[in-house]
């Protein structure tokens, strides 16, 4: 467990998140007006009134059943390789912060620091062909060995493929769950899920620990898959499939959205030619995202350095040869849009010239 806050205020945030509810929005609205969580639990019912809340929540935040649950949450954190992350701490994941209702914590199993690095989300239909899963596989691998962190939803069918895809390439991949760390869902994918974070990979709920599979969660998880990534491929998608919810909220977060396209006569393909007539890329090989992304990359080093002096320095080398920077610092100091950042640093990672270290990139001489 590693946090930037005091024990007493860490137990108070985990009693917020549990209240009944409290939605990131509230949560922020709470902290805003009291400074701190500490604060906010011991203010009286009339104040937590006059911000709007629901009675339920300010009513709530005593029960002996709301501090069970931050005690067992406590626990959790107590294991090696478990954590909080929480939205105004340094290593909190600059994309997703980005996005309007980006989760106030997120409980981590695995490593944390993957959530900084360039991601691309891979996400389709449960019931997917026996094509599409070789696809997705196929992709993800592919993906995975070029430096790309693969994020999904740890579901069956696409997601499933997609991270077993990765693992093979022995890359990375972060499953962002609609269930509590604690009830993996589905029961099929707990070897999976366990596989992932024994190979370097992180588990990832914005919800409390104990928090079982609910309908409504899921599509609320897929803000997440696309606030974290760069992009958002879909492999294979009915035109009423979850998928297309986080390809449309990545098009609203400003994210890339890439469609796999496939026969006429599949069921499954008519999602991604929905997706592809809205103005998705159409992607029949990798290097079609590939290109897209270095494409980011390429536009504001042209500003930058319209003539290179010979053995001139990456701008972002530069900067990182002085002190270690997090991405959105880099972002920051300069002056690039965040995506451009994270795809320049995959470059420059897989040229040996970077490293993250601890959430921070470091600069390597050549």
């Amino acid at each position: 467990m590693s946090t930037s806050h005091s024990p007493a205020e860490l137990e108070a945030r985990l009693r917020l998140h549990c209240l009944p509810e409290l939605g990131p929005k509230r949560f922020r609205k709470l902290l805003s007006a009291f400074d701190s969580a500490s604060a906010a639990l011991s203010a009286p019912a009339g104040a937590w009134r006059s911000l709007g809340l629901p009675l339920a929540c300010s009513e709530a935040r005593r029960s002996p059943e709301i501090r069970e649950r931050a005690r067992l949450a406590l626990e959790w954190l107590q294991a090696p390789g478990q954590q909080l992350v929480m939205w105004d701490e340094p290593i909190y994941p600059g994309l997703l912060a980005e996005i309007p209702d980006a989760p106030p914590l997120l409980f981590v199993a695995g490593d944390p620091t993957l959530l900084e690095r360039p991601q691309l989300a891979m996400v389709g239909s449960r019931r997917a062909s026996k094509p599409g899963l070789d696809t997705a596989h196929s992709f993800a691998r592919s993906l995975a060995r070029g430096g790309f962190v693969i994020t999904s939803g740890l579901a069956l069918g696409i997601d499933g493929a997609a991270h077993q895809g990765a693992l093979d390439a022995d890359g990375h991949t972060v499953a962002v769950l609609g269930t509590g760390l604690q009830c993996l869902y589905p029961a099929r994918h707990k070897r999976l899920a366990q596989d992932i974070v024994e190979r370097g990979g992180a588990l990832v709920s914005e919800l409390p620990l104990d928090s079982p599979p609910q309908a409504s969660n899921f599509p609320r998880r897929n803000r997440i898959i696309s606030g974290l990534s760069l992009g958002v491929l879909v492999v294979e998608a009915s035109p009423s499939s979850g998928s297309l919810i986080t390809a449309r909220l990545a098009a609203e977060q400003g994210r890339e959205v890439y469609a796999i396209p496939g026969s006429i006569h599949h069921p499954g393909a008519k999602g991604c030619h929905q997706l592809i007539r809205d103005g998705a890329t159409l992607v029949e090989s990798i290097e079609h995202i590939l290109e897209a992304l270095r494409g980011w990359q390429q536009a504001p080093l042209a500003e930058q350095a319209s003539a290179p002096q010979p053995g001139a320095t990456h701008p972002l080398l530069a900067l990182l040869y002085a002190a270690p920077h997090s991405s959105e610092a880099l972002a920051h100091a300069a002056g690039w849009p965040l995506p451009e950042v994270l795809a320049a640093l995959t470059e420059l990672e897989l040229d040996g010239l970077v490293v993250c270290e601890a959430g921070l990139w470091v600069g390597r001489k050549p």
